[in-house]
Parts: C-alpha cells; structure tokens; sequence
C-alpha cells in the first residue's frame, strides 16, 4: 500500500491529505507534506482537491469519494453514521449512538468521532453535544464554527458564536 499526499490551501487553512490505491485515508489541518501548489498525484486526490474546493464555495453537499479510513470496526461504524448527517444538519453523539443501535455508547462515539482521520469529507464537525453546545473539534472550534456557518447550520446564532469565541480566547483575554 503505497500512500501519496498533497497539501491544499482552503479558507480554513492547509489541509494535506494522504490517499493510497483504494481510496483517501487522512485529512489533517495545517500539516504541509509537500510543497504548496505541487500537482496531485493520483486520481483520488485530484478529486478530493475539486471537490474540497466546490465545498468551501458552496457549490458542494456530499462528498463522493473513495474512501478507506483506517480504525477498528466501532470506528468504523460512527463514521460511517457521521457521512449519513446531512449538509447544513447537526446531530448529537447520542442520536449517532442511537444510528448505530448502541443507545448507552455515546461517551465511545464522541471518542471514534475524535479519532475521524478524514475530517470535513467525514462530517465530524455536525455533532454537537445533547443540548446543541458546540464540543471540541480535531481543527479547533474556529474551524468548527466555520464549517457549520457556511453549511448555514441554524445552530449557528450570536449566543454560540459568543460561546465558542469566549472558548477561544486566552484566560488573561476574557473579562469578569
């Protein structure tokens, strides 16, 4: 198994991603693996890269690509849930518990969540806690936020964005 990798600028920053003959494997932010602006290698990631880019223009609901994400079958199983959440849709980690009839196994979906090598095409950024607060995110909860705002998740209101900016700002930054 031979893997390739490319590096992508997008409007949340670098993105390299690594794809092997059967499909695309990773996804990480800010990560540069190969010089900005090299060529694609392989088929996979040229698509990746279109398709990456008519996402962030809007242009863009469900990705179609080979994938091959490596984890343990549990894994498996909530990214698999995760690509079945709608573009603009948020779900919690127990309704992703409930969609893979585990209902008491959310704790362990939000730690396969975290464990999602292929962020963005995996959608782990529409779940949120059980009472619709933003949770952590592999590429922060800037990205987070930015992911949701252009899939125009009505979640997204200036009460969360006031939440996640506070979240984000150094404990010397934030006033009593």
């Amino acid at each position: 198994m031979i893997h390739t990798h490319v590096m992508t600028e997008t409007p949340v920053g670098p993105l390299t991603l690594q794809a092997d003959s059967t499909g695309l494997c990773r996804l990480d932010f800010g990560l540069r693996a190969t010089p900005t602006g090299q060529p694609p290698t392989t088929a996979i990631l040229q698509t990746c890269v279109e398709q990456l880019e008519a996402y962030f223009a809007g242009r863009l609901h469900h990705f179609d690509l080979p994938l091959n994400p490596v984890g343990t079958p549990f894994q498996g199983e909530v990214w698999t849930a995760l690509q079945q959440i709608p573009y603009g849709q948020v779900r919690s980690y127990g309704d992703i518990a409930r969609a893979i009839d585990r209902p008491q196994a959310f704790r362990a979906v939000g730690m396969a969540n975290n464990r999602n090598p292929i962020s963005i095409i995996i959608p782990c950024h529409r779940v949120v806690g059980s009472n619709g607060e933003m949770t952590g995110y592999g590429g922060g909860l800037e990205i987070k936020v930015r992911l949701l705002t252009l899939e125009q998740v009505p979640l997204i209101q200036a009460n969360v964005l006031e939440q996640c900016r506070v979240q984000l700002l150094q404990p010397s930054e934030v006033t009593p």
